[in-house]
């Protein structure tokens, strides 16, 4: 298919949102998600993540080992969201009707607005910092500025950020890569503060269920950027290249992290850089820091995009929503709106809100993608009736038992193995700390639901998805020019 149709049809801001992305208007490679997600991931909120170890008193090479594992367990199951994009031509999370119901949805929405929330706020908190480094101006004002120029990338929309993450990605990986060698050749790890360090299950634990817990927040928004694809396209590389940008990244920028909080007596990611880029050549650290609240911005954006489409699924399951541009650039500025208040409140030491704010993630996604995964690949095996999706009176309902019950069992089973700063399931008690809450919400949620989804009468479905297939071939047929 052309490479130069774009999502945004004849003019520059993206039209679609919510609705279902036709055959005659997808495009794109397959190999750009990539890119795409080494930058998404490749921000200095992933750089926290990698504090946690040392903070918890774990050696560099158990912190490193810890964030890889956490990391690489958490990016298989965001990957294999990804492949639904093509399949099914819809935004991520408005694909949880069919599992839910078109009401029932509502339940995982609420938390992951939540988690689209949160990180831009903890993205705006950070760009602000780096680019106070080198500019003027307040705190308000900088975040407004930055919030305003996420607004912006977000409206015009997909191809856009698409273009904008792919250039990204060669510019960090040559600044990163001078920035890391750097910082092992100068950083000593044999101070004092990092001879502390030692080995601790509870606290390797706890660091594996932040960074899975981080990389399974990018689940809820996968597809979304990989939707407009061919339907054809090889779901191993789908997959494939989606794990690879993300999980890479976020192993190398997490690990970075953990090495400069091992050296450093107070790490700050911005502190560290600057000291690490400027220990190389003068001026080059704060360069560092800037490029990399550039890189904030644009993942704001696609948060802030991600947060409107599923606000407005919210939305239109009580009350039809036509996605149009403005009802985008509504969702899109209200979002964001928010973001400014909350990230204007937020108090000055959020290191430790950050832990437990990762940690509240992975517990309230983890039955969501268990559900939603297992319905996906085992259950409807990717055949769905998209028409259906938009029906309340259709083959999906209103409000799907079996969807919610298993999304509640299974948060219910994780609740004794919470381990957080202000509840510690008795569980976890019982082992010393540790948390494996994610094990048993994964478990629980995904084979429940596969047990209840027997029941399920696959004769009706099949005759639904032919007759969606029809209306929708039908549709892309009429709107085809002369000669097609």
């Amino acid at each position: 298919m052309d490479d130069a149709k774009s999502a945004s049809g004849s003019g520059v801001i993206e039209v679609r949102s919510i609705d279902y992305v036709p055959a005659r208007e997808r495009h794109g490679r397959v190999w750009h998600q990539g890119p795409f997600w080494f930058t998404g991931n490749f921000v200095l909120t992933t750089m926290v993540t990698g504090f946690l170890g040392p903070a918890l008193g774990l050696s560099l090479g158990w912190s490193i080992a810890a964030v890889v594992l956490g990391a690489g367990f958490g990016t298989f199951f965001m990957a294999f969201h990804a492949n639904q994009g093509p399949r099914m031509g819809l935004p991520q999370m408005i694909q949880s009707r069919a599992q839910f119901g078109t009401r029932g949805a509502i339940v995982p929405f609420t938390a992951v607005v939540f988690v689209y929330i949160g990180f831009n706020v903890f993205n705006v908190v950070l760009a602000t910092q780096g680019l106070q480094t080198v500019l003027p101006g307040g705190t308000t004002l900088w975040y407004a500025i930055l919030i305003g120029l996420a607004i912006v990338l977000a409206v015009v929309g997909y191809d856009l950020l698409h273009l904008v993450q792919r250039w990204l990605t060669y510019l960090l990986i040559v600044v990163f890569g001078i920035l890391t060698v750097g910082a092992l050749v100068n950083l000593d790890t044999n101070t004092p503060h990092a001879a502390n360090g030692g080995s601790s299950w509870t606290a390797f634990l706890v660091v594996f269920s932040a960074a899975a817990g981080y990389q399974i927040s990018y689940a809820v928004y996968v597809s979304d950027y990989s939707r407009y694809l061919p339907a054809s396209v090889s779901a191993k590389k789908v997959i494939w290249w989606t794990y690879a940008g993300a999980a890479g990244s976020a192993v190398w920028l997490m690990s970075l992290g953990a090495l400069l909080a091992s050296a450093l007596p107070n790490p700050d990611a911005i502190a560290g850089i600057r000291q690490v880029g400027n220990d190389i050549l003068p001026g080059f650290g704060t360069f560092a820091v800037v490029i990399s609240s550039l890189a904030l911005i644009t993942i704001m954006a696609v948060n802030a995009y991600g947060a409107m489409l599923t606000t407005t699924s919210a939305v239109d399951a009580f009350k039809k929503v036509k996605p149009t541009i403005r009802a985008r650039v509504a969702g899109i500025v209200a979002i964001e709106l928010v973001v400014f208040g909350v990230a204007l409140a937020l108090p000055a030491d959020y290191l430790g809100s950050f832990n437990n704010f990762v940690l509240l993630m992975l517990y309230f996604l983890i039955p969501w993608t268990a559900v939603n995964l297992v319905d996906f690949y085992f259950v409807r095996r990717g055949h769905y009736a998209i028409t259906a999706i938009f029906d309340p009176r259709g083959i999906y309902g209103r409000w799907s038992w079996r969807g919610l019950t298993a999304y509640t069992v299974g948060l219910a089973a994780m609740l004794p193995f919470f381990a957080t700063s202000f509840y510690t399931g008795p569980v976890t008690k019982a082992l010393g700390g540790a948390d494996v809450s994610f094990v048993v919400g994964l478990a629980v949620a995904g084979l429940l639901y596969y047990v209840l989804s027997r029941g399920l009468d696959m004769r009706a479905e099949k005759a639904a998805v032919a007759a969606s297939e029809h209306e929708l071939n039908g549709e892309d047929a009429a709107a085809a020019p002369a000669g097609v």
